[in-house]
């Protein structure tokens, strides 16, 4: 048995059972998967997946156990290449990011690009998720870390890091009635326009239905989309308001539609890194969280995934759109207590 058969044989799995795409993750031939694989259940005297005729059916119950047993296997000897690859001060290496458009997109660019500067050698590769989508297990995953938003008092489960607070802002074409405000649009003037926003909030426990709900009023939706973007374009096309996060406002947004903020009644969302327990983090992992939130100390955050402690976060820093010339992100706004006041006792903030 060897550390390549179990590697294809999570690959495949990883794939959803699609031998096709499980090569080309490994950067292998499907019949170099199929033989790796062929090779395994001969050793084990079973098969570890299914099959109907030429394809692949399903994971049989004994197969279950080998592929957790792999994935600690394949997780240790990666743990320990990791390590001594920080020992030894290496820059080279590959970075798995999954995020929603909008962090992809309008976020991580310059900060990817101070990263680079110092890992000249680092491969990046970004994966995508939906706004709001459910996140699969983290270690079950080739992700090295997930970006991913909640908004009040929701604390992702998991090792979850407390990176920046941002706000949602209402976004129309100059000629919209709302655009000639000069405070806040309240949620009553929300309920009264189609609104054009990100698909998690038509989900029923979204926090713009439950504020709303709250105050005895109804969100319409017009049209909603994962990607900022995209709203962007349907709200051009005089859709409805346009509700988007404010990190994907640009310069050139504002001068073509009126961006206005929203009564603070509707909470503000909280970004979060996701990292897997009991993994080493490379040195460069690190140092994405800390120019993504400078205020985490870089020790506890090796604590906090090795298990060894549970530290108390600092409050996450307001988001602002720029980043300083010494390499560290501008936030802008001081940090918030609005959202802290109403998270639950076992969050990890300190406060």
């Amino acid at each position: 048995m060897t550390l390549k058969e179990l590697r294809c044989l999570l690959a495949i799995v990883e794939a959803e059972l699609n031998i096709s795409a499980a090569a080309e993750t490994m950067h292998a031939s499907q019949p170099s998967l199929s033989r790796h694989l062929k090779l395994l259940e001969d050793e084990l005297g079973f098969q570890v997946l299914a099959r109907r005729g030429r394809s692949i059916a399903g994971i049989t119950p004994a197969g279950q156990e080998v592929i957790r047993l792999a994935r600690r296997i394949v997780n240790d000897v990666g743990n320990i290449r990791a390590y001594a690859a920080n020992v030894r001060g290496e820059g080279a290496g590959e970075l798995n990011l999954t995020m929603p458009q909008t962090y992809a997109r309008h976020l991580l660019p310059p900060v990817l690009a101070i990263l680079t500067k110092r890992y000249p050698q680092l491969d990046v590769r970004i994966h995508h998720l939906g706004e709001g989508e459910p996140t699969e297990r983290l270690e079950d995953s080739r992700a090295d870390m997930i970006l991913l938003s909640t908004a009040g008092d929701r604390v992702p489960a998991g090792i979850s890091l407390p990176l920046f607070s941002w706000k949602r802002v209402v976004m129309v074409p100059r000629v919209h009635p709302l655009a000639s405000l000069d405070r806040p649009v309240t949620l009553v003037e929300l309920a009264r326009h189609a609104l054009v926003t990100y698909d998690a909030s038509r989900r029923p426990d979204s926090s713009l239905r439950r504020v709303l709900g709250q105050a005895g009023l109804r969100a319409r939706f017009a049209c909603s989309a994962q990607d900022a973007d995209l709203i962007k374009v349907y709200v051009r096309a005089g859709l409805g308001v346009g509700l988007v996060g404010e990190l994907a406002v640009e310069d050139a947004d504002r001068e073509e539609f009126a961006v206005l903020e929203v009564e603070s009644s509707l909470p503000e969302c909280v970004a979060w890194a996701l990292v897997p327990s009991g993994r080493v983090l490379r040195d460069y992992t690190v140092d994405l969280i800390r120019l993504l939130a400078p205020q985490l100390p870089a020790d506890d955050i090796r604590r906090a995934i090795d298990g060894s402690a549970r530290p108390l976060w600092p409050p996450p820093r307001a988001w602002d759109a720029g980043y300083a010339d010494v390499g560290e992100p501008r936030l802008g706004r001081p940090p918030t207590r609005t959202t802290l006041n109403h998270l639950p006792q076992q969050s990890t903030y300190l406060g």
